[in-house]
């Protein structure tokens, strides 16, 4: 399994928290010479006050913690 499998199954596993509030985020890069994962946040999450905490709290430290290659996580 690549790095990108590994990051697409584990926001497969968030995702059910952020659909449930009527959100979701997807995948948009990976890049792998930085670190820097790329991801989309979609529906209720757009807009929404919390969605910076929910990236770098929720989502960012979940990846980070199962996926050590990925060490930045950012919205686009």
């Amino acid at each position: 399994m690549n790095i990108q499998q590994k990051i697409q199954q584990e926001l497969d596993l968030i995702r059910p928290h952020l659909q449930m509030d009527g959100g979701d985020v997807e995948m948009v890069e990976f890049d792998e010479a930085t670190g820097i994962l790329k991801l989309r946040l979609t529906g209720h999450c757009v807009g929404c006050p919390m969605s910076q905490m929910t990236l770098q709290e929720g989502i960012g430290r979940s990846v980070k913690e199962k996926i050590p290659e990925v060490k930045e996580v950012v919205e686009v």
